[in-house]
């Protein structure tokens, strides 16, 4: 009978980012990856408590992580279920004592004793700095290849490791199984065959199977049917050659469930040596709901686009019918006074010609019909105003504006008043607005050597909310300042120079105003200001 794994040592060499805490939110065990992510070293931090280790950034006045943290895990004490929380804003301290600005989705999962008691809360993070910045999805997978490779390169490391009293080992086992069976990624072990030793519990969810029902079968069985033959190659290739590496790097795939259905999957697989032999472990991500996130960013940007082109498009059709009115006025004034003079002409064909002079003032006073009926029509701008949820308004147009900025990157800083939740608008609309401004922001600071975009909220009188954006780059005289909102003004080359106008024009429809004002650090600070729903008055 071969030993039992040391499941501590595969607990703390998982590739996901994981604390284990006792109900006094005690640090007791901690994963490699949650170390390299956070900065720390495990002898700094087991034994301490969670919150004096993790503090809130003291130069954030709006920093709330450990409020919500600490409200999640009271919830997993008090109903003894997992909690997931929304992604999280919680900056992590250097070692020079800096702050450095990250962004985390948490999930707490109590693990209970035979009483029904929690004993354990298992917490785990996904650092998602990336994904918010949207940084591109290549660098984020190879980044997981190699976070990958080095837990596996430990797996090899830890196994001299592995003996302990028996009784003491039994203990470990008993915690540590309870712990395996909430990590969120699909974790599958395999012989140098291909063949299925064990799955996770968190695989036979994904999957569909239990563990008796895939051990022993190739593990392509989870694939499917045109990538089966992909993976079968690997392993081949694999067995002709010897050389120890990933066998796929972060690779997408499309996994296969029991009852037929596919969805995609991050497959990594690399080898490791347990029990004497060589084993593969392979790590199953489900991408569906990420694809899905992404499928929606591009909605909400194709969208975006086709309020701006139609905006565009009404802005400048009721600019021209405005400069068309007046001289169509001229011109029928001055068929009248023609008219007139012919009308006291003796000539013979003065009449043929009053009559013709009276069908051009006809033909002229529908033209100038035609016009104020086109103003009429572009004036009334019917929309639909409904509460929206602020905070998310501004994420998804920080996250289209920032699309644009992978070559030359920006500092992105959101300090949102978490008392305003609600807003009474036309959500394309208003963010068709933000999107304007964000984008002239991140063109104003091109070439500069501070790149640093701040997007603040905070409550303004008579039920209004005013949303602000700054921006430190190249400013504006007080000339265009002054004409900055006016219809074809623009300091851009290839400007139209009716953006502005047309944000202008949507916010007053809200019942708000729009501003702007130099900003004292350098560059340009826009003030826009919108109702706030009834719930929030």
């Amino acid at each position: 009978m071969t030993d039992a794994p040391d499941f501590r040592a595969l607990f703390e060499a998982l590739p996901g980012l994981y604390l284990v805490l006792t109900p006094d939110l005690v640090i007791v065990g901690a994963s490699n990856s949650y170390l390299r992510a956070t900065l720390t070293e495990r002898d700094a931090i087991i034994g301490r408590s969670l919150f004096e280790v993790f503090p809130d950034n003291p130069d954030d006045l709006a920093a709330d992580g450990v409020d919500n943290l600490r409200s999640s895990l009271q919830r997993v004490l008090r109903t003894r279920r997992p909690d997931p929380m929304p992604i999280q804003k919680y900056d992590i301290k250097t070692a020079d004592g800096r702050f450095e600005e990250r962004y985390w989705s948490p999930m707490n999962t109590p693990v209970l004793d035979e009483a029904g008691q929690v004993a354990w809360i298992l917490h785990r993070v996904d650092d998602v700095t990336e994904t918010v910045r949207l940084k591109s999805a290549e660098a984020e997978r190879l980044t997981i290849a190699r976070e990958q490779q080095a837990i596996i390169n430990e797996l090899r490391t830890s196994n001299d490791a592995l003996a302990k009293s028996q009784e003491s080992l039994k203990n470990r086992e008993a915690h540590l199984e309870a712990i395996l069976a909430t990590v969120p990624d699909a974790m599958v072990v395999i012989d140098g065959t291909g063949a299925i030793e064990s799955i996770s519990a968190t695989g036979q969810r994904l999957f569909g199977y239990s563990v008796p029902e895939v051990k022993g079968r190739i593990v392509s069985m989870l694939m499917a049917g045109p990538y089966r033959h992909t993976y079968e190659t690997y392993l081949a290739r694999y067995r002709a050659g010897g050389e120890r590496r990933l066998l796929a790097e972060g690779r997408i795939l499309e996994g296969q469930r029991k009852d037929g259905s596919t969805f995609p999957i991050e497959l990594s697989v690399g080898e490791a040596l347990l029990d004497g032999t060589n084993h593969f472990i392979a790590f199953a991500r489900d991408l569906s709901e990420r694809q899905a996130r992404e499928r929606l960013l591009h909605e909400v940007q194709s969208e975006l686009l086709h309020v701006s082109r139609l905006s565009t498009m009404g802005e400048m059709a009721s600019a021209l019918a405005h400069e068309l009115n007046q001289p169509l006025a001229a011109i029928g004034n001055y068929l009248q006074a023609s008219k007139r003079i012919l009308e006291k002409n003796i000539d013979p064909k003065a009449p043929m010609l009053s009559e013709v002079m009276e069908k051009a003032i006809i033909q002229t006073h529908r033209a100038g019909q035609v016009i104020r009926q086109l103003r009429e029509f572009i004036s009334r701008g019917e929309t639909e105003h409904r509460p929206e949820d602020l905070r998310k308004m501004i994420e998804e147009s920080c996250a289209l504006a920032l699309l644009v900025t992978k070559d030359d990157p920006v500092v992105m800083k959101m300090n949102l008043d978490p008392g305003i939740g609600m807003v009474h608008v036309d959500k394309v609309q208003i963010q068709q607005v933000l999107l304007n401004l964000l984008r002239n922001a991140i063109e104003a600071m091109h070439g500069r050597d501070r790149r640093e975009l701040t997007v603040a909220t905070k409550p303004d009188e008579k039920n209004l909310c005013a949303i602000t954006v700054t921006d430190t780059g190249c400013g504006m005289s007080p000339e265009t300042q002054a004409r900055l909102f006016q219809r074809f003004v623009t300091t851009k080359p290839q400007g139209m120079g009716i953006g502005l106008s047309i944000s202008r024009t949507i916010v007053e429809s809200h019942g708000g105003t729009i501003t702007a004002e130099p900003n004292p650090e350098g560059g340009t600070i826009f003030r826009v200001t919108v109702p706030r729903a009834s719930s929030n008055m």
